[in-house]
């Protein structure tokens, strides 16, 4: 690997490595260069490509000093979400050039990607519950290596964070987690005595003679009795001249808190992880979006995820005017929250990507950001509802997947009233397989009194975010992560009926379709003079069933929705239509039942014959 001289200082060139090995033989001076190359190689490529910008700028030194320390040829260190990985992945052989393009690297930790990434991550709070299995594995083999979970402190406020912290609790399965603290801390030890029992706990020392003491007297009746007997001695003296924290009540051993840009100090603290037999939590504090004032005097969460900007000025490099669905989505919901008192704002940490941050501002008493809780914010609007409020759930596609169980058997077993407002639906881009939202219409079709709609333009959703409010139960509205230009066209509307856009004078063929699409598809029928009958299925689940009896006598039915597997909108019409004995040719364009990769959402859907252009063909 070659290194060049500026100012009399060794520069690595981050493009010529090829694993973390290299980290061994370099001064803790020599570290801290590098901490600043690669900052500054994650701002260029951020700034080109997209991506998560201050979550990777906050763990360089952090993640640089666990790669220095551990030896993850075979240590397995795990990312929470994995949209911190940026540096892990420029010191395991993967420069960010490609970051997040067609065929180029992952935003996120892929297992076919690398042999330093032990596991895929993607979603929050996953990490410690995987960390736990590789230890159970790795002690049940017989094997020696550390397991490493990076959790930050946004992620491990959710429950699945919780389950699997008491469960590694519970066991003799050691676990290295570490704690990134950015923003909210957890727990801050208070005085001299206390610092002075987190460094003895963890001291080499300490624990030899631990260990040994335990080994001598716990032995025979007497014995046991007499170390029990000292044991509950020390405990009151750790409860009264320590500051306990959850973790220490859990049974951790606990190191910290520890400055996260300090990489001498956190070897120390690393140190003393060796030190402990048992589970052990580092907690580390860091600056989101360190060394690059922007994002670091971010308060709002704007700059967490990026699109291409100027790196200079801190601009967009395609600034746009247009309206997105979720603005479009938020004023509807300043509206409808103005109209309806009793109206009930849920947001599981996605108020500012779904642009609903002003609507909790506006009305700061009835609204609630839950955190990284999907779950609880489900079975919370259950008890709202039954409490005569009308929730609405402002939540991602990909992350609504997690509360599958919660929509089923606290809202719609209950009879629940909510509005669920689905962002993201469909396909979403360059963040690829862990965050596509299409298959949420198939899993919510399984479940009794959900209704699932999605609209082709603003006043469509004007008119199911309204109806919403009509005591049917769960309804939810879909709209996709793109600009909101389809022009309102005003339409008689009815609960769970589709509308007639086109009727064809020879009725051979019939084309239905959903969302925005929708109108681009429509355009070109009139442009090509298409003679064919166009519904738009604005309710994907009831089907209308009236409308299908109206195409009974079609040669063919084309069914178009580009924004669900074939579980969705595809399945449901086909199991009708063969229920009512159609006779005629169906053809069926709709995203295929995969984990679909990274790529603009154009190539996504032109490789899926999916643009309205490609369909076209079919009715012809």
């Amino acid at each position: 690997m070659s290194k060049k001289k500026v100012n009399k200082v060794e520069h690595i060139n981050l493009h010529e490595i090829k694993d973390p090995s290299f980290l061994k033989d370099l001064s803790f001076k020599q570290l801290d260069i590098l901490a600043d190359d690669i900052r500054k190689e994650i701002i260029r490529c951020t700034a080109k490509n997209g991506g998560h910008l201050s979550s990777n700028l906050g763990v360089v030194e952090l993640t640089i000093a666990i790669e220095h320390f551990f030896d993850l040829s075979k240590d397995k260190l795990i990312f929470d979400v994995g949209h911190q990985c940026y540096t892990h992945k420029i010191l395991t052989g993967r420069p960010l050039d490609n970051l997040r393009q067609t065929n180029g690297i992952s935003g996120f930790q892929k297992i076919d990607e690398s042999v330093y990434d032990c596991f895929d991550a993607g979603h929050s709070s996953t990490s410690i519950s995987v960390a736990d299995g590789f230890a159970i594995a790795r002690d049940l083999k017989g094997e020696d290596y550390q397991v490493i979970a990076l959790i930050g402190d946004g992620s491990i406020p959710s429950g699945l964070a919780f389950e699997g912290l008491n469960n590694i609790a519970s066991g003799n399965h050691k676990v290295v987690i570490i704690l990134n603290d950015n923003g909210m801390s957890i727990s801050k030890p208070v005085g001299a005595l206390s610092k002075i029992f987190g460094r003895i706990s963890t001291g080499a020392g300490y624990n030899r003679i631990k260990y040994g003491y335990r080994r001598a007297i716990a032995h025979g009746k007497i014995g046991k009795k007499i170390y029990n007997f000292t044991l509950r001695i020390k405990n009151w003296l750790k409860r009264h001249l320590t500051a306990p924290n959850i973790f220490t009540d859990l049974g951790f051993a606990y190191i910290g808190p520890v400055d996260g840009h300090d990489i001498k100090k956190l070897e120390k603290a690393f140190k003393r992880v060796q030190n402990t037999e048992k589970s052990v939590v580092v907690h580390v504090c860091t600056t989101k979006g360190k060394g690059y004032e922007p994002a670091e005097n971010d308060n709002s969460g704007s700059w967490h995820g990026v699109a291409p900007f100027k790196v200079e000025s801190g601009a967009p490099v395609k600034p746009t005017t247009k309206e997105t669905w979720s603005k479009f989505f938020a004023d509807l919901s300043l509206i409808e929250m103005e109209k309806h008192e009793n109206a009930f704002l849920i947001s599981p940490a996605t108020l500012v990507g779904a642009e609903m941050d002003k609507v909790l501002k506006r009305f700061p008493k009835r609204g609630l950001d839950v955190g990284i809780a999907e779950e609880h914010a489900a079975t919370l609007s259950g008890g709202l509802s039954h409490s005569g409020l009308h929730p609405i759930v402002s939540i991602y596609s990909t992350f609504m997947q997690r509360a599958y169980d919660e929509i089923s058997h606290d809202l719609a077993r209950t009879k629940s009233n909510a509005t669920i407002l689905v962002d993201r639906a469909g396909l979403v881009g360059f963040d690829g397989e862990t965050h596509q939202g299409i298959y949420d219409s198939a899993y919510l079709a399984s479940i009794p009194n959900v209704v699932i709609s999605m609209p082709s333009n603003r006043d469509e959703a004007e008119y199911l975010y309204e109806e919403s409010f009509n005591n049917h139960g769960v309804f939810v509205i879909r709209y996709p992560r793109d600009i909101c230009e389809q022009k309102s066209i005003k339409s008689n509307y009815s609960f769970g009926k589709w509308y007639l856009i086109k009727e064809s004078k020879a009725k051979k063929v019939a084309v239905i379709a959903v969302g925005p699409l929708l109108r681009e598809l429509e355009a070109l029928i009139e442009k090509e003079n298409i003679d064919c009958t166009l519904y738009n299925a604005l309710f994907i689940n009831p089907v209308d069933e009236d409308a299908l009896r109206s195409l009974l006598n079609y040669d063919k039915i084309v069914i178009y929705d580009a924004y669900s597997t074939q579980g969705g909108l595809v399945s449901l019409v086909t199991l009708k239509l063969s229920t009512l004995k159609f006779k005629g040719l169906i053809s069926a364009h709709c995203v295929p039942n995969v984990f679909v990769k990274q790529a603009s959402i154009k190539e996504q859907l032109e490789s899926f014959g999916l643009l309205p252009e490609q369909i076209i063909a079919d009715l012809e």
